[in-house]
């Protein structure tokens, strides 16, 4: 399976491919960080953005997106910047028809370390790891978006086993209510 990873941000967006193998081997493809000036305009950057992302989908063809789920931030203007470059590259990945999955950051940093809490230089130590990289990578955006492919590579067969338990429950309630449907007839 081919994941990109993504560290949205409007500042500096992380790029990553990497592909798993057998069991927890993961290797890396290519790393990158998209990078906009903060006195552009909005819709500039957006652009910028989406461009990169879909050059990277174009030439990479992931099989899969992991976006970082933007879950709460101090800062509204910071919190509002990510999701809509989390959102820009959600929509190239439809336009596409490649899935689209959004990892929030105490589950990639739990599947990359084993600690739901752990700080910037331990994942970037733990993907440099993983990986085998040489040097580890930086800025931490791009350790960032490695990490999140990484933990989705790890976390897809249990969220492929979650939506099959969950579309056998909806199935079987179904019957179940025919069933109680027509004892009630």
């Amino acid at each position: 399976m081919r994941v990109m990873g993504v560290d949205p941000g409007l500042t500096r967006c992380g790029l990553s491919m990497i592909e798993s193998g057998r069991g927890r081997h993961v290797t890396a493809l290519d790393v990158d960080v998209v990078r906009t000036p903060a006195d552009e305009p909005l819709q500039k950057r957006l652009l910028t953005i989406s461009d990169t992302v879909e050059h990277w989908m174009d030439t990479h063809v992931p099989d899969v997106i992991a976006i970082e789920r933007v879950f709460a931030n101090h800062n509204a203007n910071t919190a509002m910047g990510t999701a809509q470059a989390g959102g820009v590259i959600a929509l190239a990945a439809a336009r596409r028809n490649i899935d689209v999955y959004f990892h929030t950051p105490s589950e990639v940093k739990a599947a990359v370390t084993g600690n739901g809490r752990a700080d910037k230089a331990q994942i970037t130590t733990m993907v440099t790891k993983i990986l085998a990289l040489q040097q580890k990578p930086t800025p931490a955006d791009a350790a960032d978006a490695l990490a999140l492919a990484i933990c989705h590579c790890w976390r897809a067969p249990m969220i492929a086993r979650m939506a099959e338990a969950e579309a056998k429950a909806a199935e079987q309630k179904k019957r179940y209510q025919a069933r109680l449907k027509a004892v009630r007839a």
